[in-house]
This record gives structure tokens, sequence and C-alpha cells, in this order.
């Protein structure tokens, strides 16, 4: 029906339209806003041959006054740099009587490029790096933004360099995080699907997995990381996790009872999710009120409310809350999911979720051991988010090299979000710096490249002073 159906006189068709409240303005959210970015004034004047539009008299300036603030683009611009090498020769070797009979030529110390004999500079790897990992942008789409820039890059050239720049610099990093990762006490794991094109004796639209690990939030690193892997298999979660010893929050995936000295605590969000599959829907899909599905959600929507209720409180103070609070929920839930699992039914997504709940019962209560351990594995979800956000765009990995790069980027931009860093710079910093380390020969140098450490230049942070206007 068009918007301006008629009636009988042409009159327009009127809607109700229900009324809402919105929000004020928080006070200086756009001084906040702009408060880190350089300005610049364009000023307007009052000339001396202007006169009195209204009678012609002369003028005489008396002030001046803001009339608006504006944010202008400037367009990213590239440039050719030639790297000059000096060259001297010593004005002693070579004489008659020298120590050294030949003539020597000593050339200046220079940086180590980042791929020999290459156009590839730190920051335009960087910037290939964060377009695809960050932004989701994939190879074929950045092509055509640099030939609109002036630098005719292609995608096999850009899958090179970050193939071979992770491995050379980044691979040394991101061992160190899985190293500091296994030293923690509460630990995020999950696994999502990744396509490998070219994995030996495999199809190429065969499935294989990226793991990922993540810090929980009661950690003091916050890091998250990602590893490519051709299968599921149990025995891929039990070498990750080699020497650590602790919580793992996990979905309930049967493959992490392969992992030896951890305590599993369940996601109470998929077991959340198993009830809202199994609520029936009308036609135009509302739920149905009243169904066994609905009571479910709700017993658990109330572990979740006590959760966000008592989540600033200290950890010994959460465990206390919950044993007071959330230990009836959990007699309540139990009993309801006994009687009925006893009633006959011909939904079977509600008898999935039934059987799920009392068959993970002792890990789904592991959260009230200790007021550290969150209750749903979200936290690591909302990292594997962007991984699965760019596979949406870039489909597959060409080889399993290429995956590999994928894990070890995906790990240091999403360890680098965590840490509230600015990727790009990070990431440039990470390029320029790693190789003209000795890190090869002095391993300790790696601490100050970590996604966490307090050595990290200024210019890889965020500016920490928009809080106001992310609200």
């Amino acid at each position: 029906m068009p918007l301006s159906s008629a009636t009988g006189k042409g009159e327009q068709q009127k809607i109700t339209v229900p009324s809402h409240t919105r929000k004020a303005r928080q006070p200086g959210v756009r001084q906040e806003m702009l408060a880190g970015l350089p300005k610049e004034i364009e000023e307007y004047i009052i000339g001396p041959d202007d006169s009195c539009v209204k009678c012609g008299g002369a003028l005489t300036v008396i002030g001046k006054r803001i009339v608006r603030t504006e944010v202008t683009y400037e367009p990213p611009k590239l440039k050719v740099k030639q790297i000059v090498q000096q060259i001297a020769k010593c004005t002693q070797c070579g004489k008659e009587g020298s120590e050294n009979p030949k003539d020597h030529f000593q050339k200046a110390a220079i940086p180590v490029p980042v791929l020999p004999h290459s156009i590839a500079t730190p920051s335009l790897v960087a910037q290939v790096m964060y377009q695809k990992f960050a932004m989701g942008m994939p190879f074929a789409r950045q092509e055509k933004d640099w030939y609109r820039l002036g630098l005719i890059l292609s995608r096999s050239n850009m899958a090179n360099w970050t193939n071979r720049c992770s491995e050379e610099w980044l691979t040394s990093v991101y061992e160190r995080i899985l190293a500091e990762l296994r030293t923690c006490e509460v630990l995020h794991m999950d696994e999502t699907r990744i396509q490998c094109n070219r994995e030996e004796g495999r199809k190429a639209n065969s499935e294989s997995y990226m793991w990922v690990i993540r810090s929980a939030a009661c950690e003091t690193i916050r890091a998250v990381f990602f590893h490519y892997s051709p299968t599921r298999k149990g025995e891929i979660a039990r070498q990750l996790l080699s020497g650590f010893h602790g919580y793992l929050t996990t979905d309930a995936y049967a493959a992490y009872e392969q992992v030896e000295n951890i305590r599993r605590n369940l996601c109470w969000s998929h077991c959340r999710r198993y009830f809202i599959d199994s609520i029936p829907l009308t036609s135009n899909g509302k739920e149905i009120p009243g169904s066994k599905g609905a009571e479910g959600r709700a017993y658990i929507d109330l572990l979740f409310k006590i959760e966000n209720e008592i989540k600033d409180l200290p950890y010994e103070e959460i465990r206390e809350k919950r044993l007071e609070r959330s230990r009836p929920i959990l007699d309540a839930f139990w009993s309801w999911v006994d009687e009925t699992a006893a009633i006959p039914t011909t939904n079977e997504k509600l008898t999935k979720a039934l059987n799920y709940s009392k068959n993970q019962k002792k890990y789904l209560e592991t959260f009230l051991e200790d007021g550290r351990l969150p209750i749903s594995n979200n936290l690591c979800e909302a990292s594997i988010k962007p991984f699965a956000t760019g596979r949406r765009a870039w489909l597959f990995a060409d080889s399993p090299k290429g995956a590999t790069a994928n894990a070890v980027l995906y790990t240091l931009v999403e360890s680098a979000r965590a840490n509230e860093l600015n990727v790009f710079e990070y990431l440039n910093y990470l390029l320029t710096e790693i190789p003209n380390s000795d890190y090869l020969h002095q391993p300790e140098v790696l601490e100050k490249y970590l996604p966490w450490s307090q050595e990290l230049p200024e210019v890889c942070r965020l500016n920490h002073n928009y809080k106001k206007c992310l609200k």
C-alpha cells in the first residue's frame, strides 16, 4: 500500500505513532570527542573597504565569534621514500705502514627492512593488515583502493607480505601471548569454522577450525589467542592448554574433557539458547506465550539478572551473593527440569534443552565455587565475532600458511583491542621495532612488545577521554 493511500476525498491516511522519550544530550560531549584532534582556525574578516550595508558608514571591528565547529577529512597519501646510505673511506687504512694494508670502506648504519628487496615498509604492511584483520576488508577490495591512491598493489602481493611478515616478525610475539595465557587462573575457550583450500590430503571445501583462547575479565593480562587447526579434536585443546592449571569456561563440547588439570565451567548462555530454540512461534515469528521453553529461559534470566547486580562487588562477596541468591534459583531450576522432563512432549528441541541441562548440571554449577568465574562464555564469543564477520567477506584461506597468518594477525588485533590500543599504530610499531631487535638471542626483549606492556609508546594507545560520547 502506498504511504499516501487516499480516502474518497483525497485525504491522507493517518498513522498513529507510539510516543517515546529521548535522553537529553549530555553537556560537553562534542568538546570531549574533538579534544584529541588537531585544530585549525578559518577566520573570515571584514575588509578595510567594507562599509555599513544600511547607511554606507565606516565599520569598526568590536569582536569575533565562533559560528560553527566542523570536522574535515583529509584523504590518505602515499609517498616514495628512498633510503640513501653514506659511505666513507678510512684515511689511514691502505697506506704504507698501516695495520690494514687494504683500503677500508665503511657504510652508515641503516634500519633492517621489513621485507628485503621490496617496496614494503612497516606502515604500508601495517595498513594492509589493519584493513583486512581489523576492518574486514579483503585483499581484493584493498587492491582497488590502493589503485585509487596511485599504487598498483595486487592481492597476491598483499597476501605474500602478510604471510612473510607474520612468520618472520610477528610469530614470536604471538607465541609469547600463548605462553602468558597459560599462566592465568581463569580462561575462556571456543572454536569456530574456517575453510582452507589447499590443505594436504583434504578437499578444498573441507571444514577446518580456528581455536580461540581468551583471558577472563578477572585476569591482569587481557589477551586473545587464535590457533588454526585442520581438526577439532580434543588433542588440539590439550596441546594449547599444556601447562595451564585453572578454570576453563567453554561450551559443552566433549573435546575439552581431554585437557588435564583443569576445572570446567560451562556457559549458561549456551544452555539458554537451547530453551529459546524450543519456544514455539506463530506464523509471523512471535513467541507463543506459556511455553515450557520460556519458563526455562526465565529461570536462567534470573541468574543473569543477579550477575548484573553484583558484578562490581569484590570477588569473595560475589561468591557469597551467588550462594545466597543464585543457589535457590538453581535448586528451583533443577526441580523444574526434572518435573518437565517427566512430562511426555513432541517438542524435540525442548527435550534436547532439558537433556543438555541435566547432563551438564555438574559443570553448569561450577561458577558457584569462585567469584572470579563468569557464568557465560560471551567474552570469548565477542572476540570471535570480528573474525566471523570478516570471514563473510574473504570466505576462505588459500593455504595453511595463510590460515596460520590469519591466526597470528587476529591474535594481535583482538589483543590490541582488548588493551585499548590503536591497532594500526601497534602493528606499525611491531613491524618497525622487531626486525631491528635481537629478540632471537635476547627473547626477554619481547616483553615490551606485548599488547599489555607499559613500555609501548603513547602513539599506540587510544585516547581514553571519550567516556561521555561512548554512552
